[in-house]
């Protein structure tokens, strides 16, 4: 029986696939009857060239594609055209039904698209939120830690303030002592000066 699989090729992590009518009993990369397309799988967008003209007639004539081939067939639209030649569709028939089916495949991607384009938006729009939240916040915190470091700084001015007038309060009472103490000293020998003259008059 013949099979549409694919042969790899390409390069170790690069691959590249031939898609190829082969006999089932040949080894999936080995010989293969006739080369119909080439698949890039790591290609942006990937890559897909097949021979439409080919894989109808090896599709006509028996031959079972595999899950993957069969996958991209109908993605090309290949695997509809096969089954309305066998609904016994003729060709303008068959281009109708195509047209409709590319149109509709173009509408629904790019719905997709816009779908796909929303949740991005709305991926953008959550971290800006989440960006924005986490800013303010540590603004905030930056806000609070700045006035209890001011906070700090006038209880250190005030208690440094204070231990400096403490020491001066102290002294003050001290000087005002020495200097009451000093007139009383002055006056001591004058009132033993006057004492004794009072003595010698007395005696004469």
């Amino acid at each position: 029986m013949v099979k549409l699989r694919m042969q790899r090729r390409g390069r170790k992590k690069l691959p590249i696939f031939k898609i190829v009518a082969a006999d089932s009993r040949f080894p999936r990369d080995g010989r293969f009857i006739e080369a119909i397309g080439q698949y890039k799988p790591l290609s942006v967008p990937a890559e897909l060239e097949i021979d439409e003209e080919r894989a109808l007639y090896w599709l006509q004539n028996g031959a079972q594609p595999s899950d993957t081939v069969r996958s991209l067939l109908s993605d090309q639209g290949i695997m509809l055209h096969f089954h309305l030649l066998r609904k016994g569709k003729n060709e303008e028939e068959i281009q109708q039904e195509l047209e409709a089916w590319r149109k509709d495949k173009e509408e629904r991607r790019a719905k997709t698209m816009s779908k796909k384009q929303r949740r991005a938006q709305r991926r953008e729009e959550e971290a800006k939120v989440k960006a924005e939240a986490e800013a303010k916040e540590k603004a905030e915190e930056e806000a609070k830690a700045r006035k209890e470091e001011e906070a700090k700084a006038k209880e250190e001015a005030a208690a440094a303030e204070a231990a400096e007038e403490a020491p001066a309060a102290e002294e003050a009472p001290a000087e005002e002592a020495a200097s009451e103490e000093a007139p009383a000293a002055e006056d001591a020998p004058a009132q033993e000066t006057e004492a004794k003259d009072d003595s010698e008059e007395k005696k004469a």
